[in-house]
C-alpha cells in the first residue's frame, strides 16, 4: 500500500497527495513519466531510466523540475517512507498548471513533478514467466512520437482492454504495413528459427526501452546475435520464441499471439536465459 507521495515539493499522504485542477498534466496529458523497477530497496538502471527522462523533458521542451542527484534523493526518500523492498516507483512531470489554453504557458511556469512508490510481491514475475503470457494483436492507431514517454495512454489503455476481453496479457501494434511496432506497455520481441534475437529498431513508433537496452546487453554478453529491425506479424506467428521486456516483467515469455501457439507453446530457452541474467548485468543502485 502505498503510503506517501511527494508532489511539488512536499511528501504529503497518500489520501492528501493532490496536484492543481488546471495542470496540463490531468488536462491535456501535457506530461511525461518514467517506471523504475525497485529490487531489494534499490533502483534498477536508474541512470538509463533518467536519461530517458529527460531526453522526454527536452523532445517537449518543458523544463527539469530538479537535477537528477536531487530526484534520485527523492526517489529513495519515497521508497524509505513506503518501506518498499521490491516493486515500482512511478515519477512523472506535467509543464504545470494554469489557465487551461492550447497555446503554451509562459517558460517559468514551474513544473509539477509526483513521485509515489508502490511494492509488489517478490516472485509474481518470475512465476508467470514459468507458464507464459499470451498477446493480442491490434491495429497501431496512436500519434507519431511514440518515442517520448508522455501520459498519452489512451491507445494503450484500449488495446489492453480488448487484449484482456480475448484472454490475452498484453497487446501488440502492428501497424499499416502489416509490421509490430511495440507492446500497449513493453518492446516486442522474437526469436528467429535459427536463434537470432529480432526487435524493432529504434524510431519515433516506439519508446527506447531501458530494459530493452539492458536485455541488448545481456545478449552481447552471451554471444547471442541481435538483429534490429522491422518484423511482421506473420514471421511472429512463425518465430521459434517471442517475449516482452519492460520494467515489471523484465523478460517475460509470449507462448500465443492471437490464436497461434508460438513454438512448442512453453516458455523458450532463449528468453530464460535472457531472464535468468538480466539483474546480473543490470544497473543496481542501493
Amino acid at each position: 500500500m502505498t503510503r506517501i507521495v511527494y508532489v511539488n515539493g512536499a511528501y504529503r499522504p497518500y489520501a492528501q497527495a493532490a496536484i492543481h485542477v488546471e495542470d496540463r498534466g490531468f488536462q491535456l496529458a501535457d506530461a511525461i513519466y518514467e517506471v523504475i523497477e525497485i529490487r531489494d530497496g534499490g533502483l534498477v538502471d536508474a541512470t538509463r531510466h533518467l536519461a530517458r527522462l529527460a531526453r522526454s523533458l527536452t523532445e517537449l521542451a518543458i523544463p527539469p523540475p530538479m537535477s537528477d542527484g536531487a530526484l534520485l534523493h527523492v526517489m529513495n526518500v519515497v521508497i524509505r517512507r513506503n518501506r518498499v523492498r521490491d516493486g515500482i516507483v512511478y515519477m512523472q512531470v506535467s509543464r504545470g498548471a494554469g489557465p487551461r489554453d492550447f497555446a503554451l504557458p509562459p517558460a517559468t511556469t514551474p513544473p509539477t513533478l509526483v513521485v509515489l512508490a508502490r511494492a509488489h510481491r517478490r516472485g509474481w514475475s518470475a512465476e508467470l514467466a514459468e507458464t507464459g503470457i499470451a498477446v493480442k494483436t491490434v491495429p497501431d492507431n496512436r500519434w507519431g512520437r511514440c518515442d517520448i514517454k508522455t501520459v498519452m495512454l489512451l491507445p494503450a489503455v484500449l488495446a489492453k482492454d480488448e487484449a484482456r476481453r480475448a484472454g490475452a496479457r498484453e497487446a501488440w501494434f502492428v501497424d499499416s504495413a502489416g509490421n509490430v511496432t511495440e507492446g500497449a506497455s513493453s518492446n516486442a520481441w522474437i526469436v528467429t528459427p535459427d536463434g537470432t534475437l529480432v526487435t524493432r529498431q529504434l524510431d519515433h513508433h516506439i519508446l527506447p526501452g531501458v530494459t530493452r537496452a539492458t536485455v541488448m546487453d545481456v545478449a552481447k554478453t552471451e554471444g547471442i546475435k541481435i538483429e534490429q529491425r522491422t518484423f511482421s506479424r506473420d514471421e511472429a506467428l512463425a518465430a521459434r520464441e517471442a517475449f516482452i521486456t519492460s520494467a515489471t516483467n523484465i523478460v517475460m515469455p509470449v507462448v500465443k499471439i492471437d490464436k497461434t501457439t508460438i513454438g512448442d507453446g512453453r516458455p523458450g530457452k532463449l528468453s530464460h536465459r535472457l531472464r535468468s541474467r538480466f539483474h546480473q548485468v543490470a544497473e543496481f543502485s542501493a
